[in-house]
């Protein structure tokens, strides 16, 4: 099983909506942030609600040597750039548009636009 580690600036939203839908496929995830925030955003926690996941209790975190080495691939989100590279493991970067200011209407197109990506992922 690949071992998929998300990663975006805050681990606010981006990352964290695809550490969801990783799981919900069945895969072993985990998401972190390279300047994490202090809580997930409200308008996406609400948008991942509607899909049927509470993310409310998770709390942003801050990446490390650790889960780096821990991944088989690292997907990144507007960070790649801050994001050290582990020989041996693969990088994707996905270029998402970050949600801060989003209404709860283009949270869900968020929320759609990288459950297809998840989707296209190897488990």
């Amino acid at each position: 099983m690949t071992r998929v580690l998300f990663v975006c600036p805050q681990n606010a939203d981006r990352s964290q909506v695809a550490q969801a839908f990783y799981e919900r496929r069945g895969g072993d995830a985990r998401s972190a942030g390279t300047a994490p925030a202090a809580e997930l955003l409200p308008v996406v926690v609400d948008a991942l609600a509607e899909l049927g996941f509470d993310v409310s209790g998770r709390t942003p975190r801050a990446l490390s040597g650790a889960e780096l080495e821990w991944a088989d691939l690292v997907v990144t989100m507007g960070c790649a750039d801050a994001c050290p590279v582990i020989p041996g493991t693969a990088y994707l970067e996905w270029q998402v548009a970050d949600p801060a200011g989003l209404c709860l209407e283009e949270a869900r197109e968020l929320c759609s636009a990288i459950e297809q990506r998840v989707a296209a992922l190897p488990l």
